[in-house]
């Protein structure tokens, strides 16, 4: 008898416990996949302000797209030593479509308000998909010392 008010007992505890017990929750949303606001990024042209040794990294503070990803090709503004400067993406860590390269950082080239690059050189070799574009980002290229 004793016995069996003891296993009821633990049972009962068993069920008590196991209702205290939080189930996990598991993130359901998608990593990005590419590059938003507050993504850091890396200035890979030749001009002075990419160029300057920074205090704090670059940081995307607005991707002029619908969704708000930005994809290489895309442009976005950056808050890069207290200014605000547009910037064309070059490179992105995230992979993207099919026989695309992936870069170790996200890359961009700081472009002026017309899209005329404000450096002279670019550092990196540069998606060749970007040459299907080629009206928009002509003078990109054309500084472009490489293509992946």
């Amino acid at each position: 008898m004793a016995l069996r008010l003891l296993s009821r007992s633990l049972t009962g505890l068993l069920v008590e416990s196991s209702s205290m017990i939080q189930p996990r929750t598991f993130s359901v949303s998608a990593v990005a996949p590419a590059i938003q606001k507050m993504s850091r990024v890396r200035v890979v042209d030749n001009s002075s302000l990419g160029n300057t040794p920074h205090h704090r990294p670059p940081r995307v503070i607005h991707v002029y797209t619908k969704n708000g990803v930005g994809k290489v090709g895309d442009r976005v503004l950056l808050a890069i030593e207290g200014q605000k400067k547009k910037a064309l993406i070059v490179g992105q860590k995230m992979p993207g479509e099919r026989m695309n390269p992936r870069f170790d950082s996200n890359n961009v080239v700081l472009i002026e308000d017309n899209g005329n690059p404000t450096g002279t050189r670019i550092k990196v070799p540069l998606p060749t998909h970007l040459r299907k574009a080629e009206g928009d980002y002509s003078k990109v290229l054309a500084i472009a010392n490489s293509f992946v």
